[in-house]
């Protein structure tokens, strides 16, 4: 994260890009439970979520540009037994970027190995703060649908892109995760408990 700072600080994309990517292609990010004491709420995400970053062919490479970043994250509320799941999705656009408004019906797609799958926005649950911090003040945060299905889906595709409307709503701006997506989203199945069935 104090790497990502630094870039996103400067806006220099190249090598640091290039630098931030290498170090992390192989780790999984690791799930972690929290107790909302708010609420009484078990909280179950990922210690951070998983980064993604513009893809070449929507970037714009220079030096005076801010880099895009946006972030995705599982999370599990667990309410006394009783279970939901959501995801968490953060994006930072940079200077060139203008992504519509993420609460917005139909604005976040997420590709995966079967297709396309449009998001719909939900409200979480009541809960005193949420289990990801937003990256960039000048962002937007929203909670989407989701259950075990696409969870298990997220998981298993080898290829995980996110895709939002622009502002004019005439392109897709894409983005491609800086980490291995389905080893940190398998993890996140199996400590939740998720069964193959």
């Amino acid at each position: 994260m104090k790497r990502l700072a630094m870039i996103l600080g400067s806006g220099v994309l190249g090598l640091g890009l290039l630098d931030l990517m290498s170090g992390c292609a192989g780790e999984a990010i690791k799930p972690t439970d929290m107790l909302d004491e708010t609420t009484g709420m078990t909280v179950g995400a990922l210690e951070d979520p998983i980064e993604f970053v513009q893809s070449a062919q929507n970037a714009v490479v220079s030096a005076s540009k801010r880099a895009s970043f946006a972030y995705l994250g599982p999370i599990e509320w667990d309410r006394m037994g009783e279970i939901s799941y959501g995801l968490w999705i953060h994006v930072a656009p940079g200077n060139d970027v203008q992504v519509a408004n993420l609460q917005s019906p139909g604005v976040v797609t997420l590709d995966l190995d079967e297709g396309p799958l449009v998001l719909t926005p939900t409200q979480p649950p009541a809960q005193g703060h949420g289990p990801y911090k937003p990256v960039a003040s000048w962002g937007q945060t929203a909670y989407f649908a989701l259950d075990m299905g696409v969870l298990k889906r997220m998981a298993a595709s080898t290829k995980l892109r996110i895709e939002f409307k622009s502002v004019d709503l005439g392109r897709k701006v894409a983005f491609l995760p800086s980490n291995d997506t389905s080893a940190t989203l398998t993890e996140f199945v199996r400590t939740r408990g998720i069964t193959a069935d």
